[in-house]
């Protein structure tokens, strides 16, 4: 592939020296190729000196970057970063160096940002897009994550987006409140199978009758055996599931608090 600024593909540099070889005046090649004749003569002489691989697309990045940061001084920019965890506003002036030269020598490093690192071990929490490895269990099964989305309903006719926020501190807006849908899932770490309900609350009762519901789905297609069961620490998860998880032989796991 030629590069972006290239005016020239390949092909065309050929072109150039094919025409050249059928005694064309370099004058009259440059015009057809719409290139100056200074660059049919550069193709024409990398032709001769190194052949047909003299015509490949090269780098445009040059051979030598005098005003390059040095190594040291990048040294002391991750080592920086690494004790103080901080941006590039915050690491310039401790190490003397332009904040957006801090943040390039991080990306040339591939050091994560900030908002996908935990603020106290530095370790990363977050996966992105560059991520290499997938979380995945080997079976499915093996692992199963339940949890539940609060939904506010919205009225006959809209709601306060297309009426105004006053239209929900009426007298009767007050005594007839529109309330919340909860959206009870059920994921299959491996798989990706997926069960859900809108239901009318989250308690304790509730989630353990999705749940049933949730495991006679699964085995219908083909999950007949759940071994973990990974949560929050919600009150309905840690003491209502007890009970039926100790039926299906399911060990209940419990996420870190604040650490969704």
């Amino acid at each position: 592939m030629s590069h972006g600024s290239a005016r020239l593909t390949v092909h065309g540099r050929r072109l150039i020296v094919q025409r050249h070889q059928a005694s064309w005046p370099k004058a009259h090649i440059a015009a057809a190729m719409g290139v100056s004749r200074k660059c049919v003569t550069t193709w024409i002489n990398r032709y001769a000196a190194e052949g047909e691989a003299g015509l490949a697309t090269r780098s445009s990045r040059p051979h030598t970057m005098p005003t390059r940061t040095s190594h040291e001084v990048e040294q002391e920019v991750l080592a920086a970063r690494a004790e103080h965890r901080g941006g590039p506003d915050v690491l310039g002036p401790k190490v003397g160096v332009a904040p957006r030269t801090v943040s390039r020598i991080l990306r040339r490093h591939s050091v994560p940002y900030l908002r996908a690192c935990d603020p106290i071990t530095g370790e990363v929490i977050r996966s992105s897009k560059q991520t290499a490895l997938r979380y995945e269990r080997d079976r499915p099964g093996e692992l199963v994550h339940m949890d539940v989305k609060k939904l506010g309903r919205i009225p006959d006719g809209g709601g306060w987006r297309a009426h105004g926020r006053e239209m929900g501190r009426t007298r009767q807006r007050r005594a007839n409140p529109i309330g919340y849908d909860y959206v009870h899932s059920l994921v299959d770490d491996h798989s990706r199978l997926a069960y859900s309900e809108v239901l009318r609350d989250e308690k304790g009762t509730t989630c353990a009758e999705f749940l049933d519901r949730a495991i006679a789905y699964f085995t219908a297609h083909g999950i007949t055996r759940i071994e973990r069961l990974m949560t929050d620490n919600a009150w309905a998860y840690r003491w209502s599931l007890r009970d039926l998880c100790a039926t299906h032989e399911i060990t209940q796991k419990f996420i870190k608090p604040h650490c969704p």
